[in-house]
């Protein structure tokens, strides 16, 4: 079967998903799947082959005819998105179903296909005015999923801040192809850099893509549409909504030209992104708001990749640019996994306890063993730790970095400070991780929420395990997916075509590392395992510090974990803290709550856009409908006209 038919056997399967949303969940769980495998499968065969498909019928779509185009790129995000919608899919026909959610579950479904759809279609669309239309389907299809809770105040806060900024990225693309479309005198897209005069477009990319990317600071709508959006929303969004962002950025500076400085810019951007949004992360309390921030802080370590790759290309494609861009497209997928994997393990927590704040959580261990084992899985993932995938992709863009420093020039100072401020990152997403776990998962319940607690369901475990295995297939066997990332590599550079990129012995060599030390940790699982049984130890409760009679309110919260960290970048962060400091020997009460804002939104967008309000109602008091008014601010503008010929004319 070739990917034409799979493709429309996907299409066919994602459109009947949408009539059968509303009436049979069953029919509808069995068509997405079975699309979400038929897109794979094209995905992959692609992949393998290293052809384009490309389709081109007698079909107008607002006066422009139909393209369709899968080529190493497309193919390669569109791995992506078969997997983790089908994860998706069967995550939330447990976690979202009717029973729980009577009113929203069949309209979500819907939605849901829909997504899928159009971020399907805008990987194929070779057409910028078709590629438009279903940029902004996809993207109603996302507010309404992330406001699908719309009784909450908060989900219809977040959807109007999501649909907001995202509109503010349409316009910034519809100029963008509408000048390209000028300019070229045609819609269809594809490689163009021989067209010099385009290079200053990549600007209007940059915002519009990076919108929607969550590139910091446009990642403003980015940390309450993940939190308030249902779980199956997020882990999709983060996973794959926010790469079509990436998407855009890789696909566009690979067919157009770029000035000169963009790969600086978006190396910067990148350095920042995944700086800050890891700090950000750590002043977090909420867990799928911590979470959210990692996405932030992970698109920024996929845009140092795709930075220096650009900035190697300005240089002549040396081995240091293609290692980065490797890394980068790698990221794509790991983040992809781990992170879909961390918001389904923090949707089966908020399935069983109904909150997402940690410091009410604790000890869920015990109670959840399969989801406080995936979820650990994704967190040492996500952090960059061996043996899984996040350390290979990470691994790729230092060795990319390592071999620029030899260029002895500015990108090689560039890079120095890019890879020692990677390590940062690396560092605090680690202590956030840490954090994220004990809290959540070991000591003691806090409070009667944690006490009476479930473990998910095999529809809502299968996906998890799912992702987990792929996230060790990865970490294991990096050599087996090396392939797809030269196909993807030489699609956006046709000049890295048949080039050696990296050697086959190191990634084999890593991945033999990586099976000796998960050997290693399983071997000394079983050994620490076979000890305590063997030995009849008993358990007891950790140190007390002396208190005759601890508490849970004596363990680590949230805030007090991360709270020097967080301390050290204050100047951003701007914590607000709420105190009541014990001023007796023996205080009645004493308490202390720290916050951390939006800061972006709540210290920059919201003044700007409060003094807009503002200009606006001053200059509605003018309109007041009295017409000796409008003909004296006629004679004003007359006269001021007049003053200003004179002026001119007396230079």
């Amino acid at each position: 079967m070739t990917p034409g038919w799979l493709l429309l056997i996907a299409g066919v399967g994602l459109v009947t998903g949408i009539f059968s949303a509303f009436k049979s969940p069953r029919a509808w769980l069995a068509v997405t799947l079975v699309g979400a495998v038929a897109a794979f499968a094209a995905a992959v065969w692609m992949l393998a082959s290293g052809a384009v498909w490309d389709w081109q019928p007698d079909f107008v779509i607002g006066g422009e005819m139909l393209h369709l185009q899968l080529d190493g790129i497309s193919a390669f995000f569109l791995v992506l998105l078969s997997v983790l919608g089908g994860a998706g899919t069967l995550y939330s026909s447990e976690y979202w179903n009717d029973k729980n959610h009577p009113a929203s579950a069949p309209p979500g479904r819907a939605w849901w296909n829909g997504l899928l759809l159009n971020m399907g279609f805008v990987l194929l669309c070779a057409n910028g005015l078709h590629f438009l239309i279903v940029w902004e389907i996809f993207t109603v299809c996302a507010y309404f999923l992330v406001s699908l809770e719309r009784q909450r105040r908060e989900a219809r806060a977040a959807g109007w801040l999501y649909l907001a900024a995202s509109h503010v990225a349409m316009i910034c693309l519809f100029a963008f192809f509408a000048l390209l479309a000028a300019r070229t005198g045609s819609w269809e897209l594809g490689p163009m850099r021989e067209h010099s005069g385009l290079a200053s477009l990549f600007w209007l990319a940059l915002v519009g893509f990076g919108i929607k990317a969550g590139i910091f600071p446009l990642h403003i709508w980015l940390p309450s549409a993940h939190a308030n959006a249902p779980s199956h929303v997020s882990a999709i969004m983060s996973g794959m909504a926010i790469k079509m962002g990436i998407y855009g950025l890789v696909r566009f500076t690979g067919w157009l030209p770029a000035p000169d400085s963009a790969g600086w810019v978006v190396a910067t951007l990148g350095v920042i992104s995944a700086v800050l949004g890891v700090a950000f992360a750590l002043g977090q309390h909420d867990l799928k708001r911590l979470l959210a921030y990692h996405s932030v802080e992970n698109i920024g370590i996929i845009l140092i990749g795709l930075g220096f790759a650009m900035i190697a290309a300005s240089h002549g494609n040396p081995v240091w640019g293609q290692l980065a861009l490797a890394g980068a497209l790698l990221h794509v997928w790991n983040h992809g996994l781990f992170k879909a994997l961390l918001f389904l393990g923090a949707g089966s927590v908020l399935h069983a306890t109904g909150t997402r704040e940690m410091s009410r959580l604790g000890g869920l261990w015990r109670a959840m063993p399969w989801t406080a084992s995936l979820f650990a899985l994704g967190a040492t993932a996500i952090t960059g730790l061996p043996p899984l995938n996040g350390f290979v992709s990470e691994w790729l863009i230092y060795l990319g970095l390592f071999d620029a420093v030899s260029a002895h020039g500015p990108a090689a100072y560039a890079a120095i400070c890019a890879a020692v401020f990677l390590g940062v990152t690396g560092a605090l997403a680690l202590a956030c991780f840490v954090k994220v776990c004990g809290v959540v998962f070991l000591g003691l319940p806090r409070g009667k929420i944690a006490e009476h607690v479930h473990e998910c369901g095999w529809r809502m475990r299968l996906p998890m395990l799912v992702l987990g295995a792929a996230c060790v297939a990865i970490g294991l066997a990096p050599i087996l997916f090396w392939p797809a990332l030269a196909t993807a590599a030489a699609t956006w550079q046709p000049a890295l075509a048949g080039a050696n990129i990296l050697p086959s012995a190191p990634l084999v060599a890593l991945g033999a590392f990586h099976l000796a030390l998960a050997a290693l940790v399983i071997l000394a699982a079983i050994f620490l395992w076979r000890r305590v049984q063997c030995n009849g130890v008993s358990r007891a409760g950790t140190w007390d510090c002396g208190y005759a009679a601890p508490t849970p309110r004596m363990q680590y919260t949230a805030g007090s974990f991360a709270g020097i960290i967080t301390g050290w970048f204050a100047w951003i962060l701007r914590p607000e803290q709420h105190a009541h400091l014990p001023k007796e020997i023996f205080p009645a009460r004493s308490d202390f709550a720290e916050h951390t804002p939006e800061t972006v939104l709540e210290s920059v967008i919201e003044p700007a856009g409060s003094l807009v309000m503002r200009v606006s109602a001053a200059v509605r008091r003018l309109q007041h409908g009295r017409v000796q008014s409008y003909i004296f601010y006629l004679l004003l503008g007359l006269a001021a006209l007049a003053i200003l010929a004179v002026m001119g004319g007396a230079k």
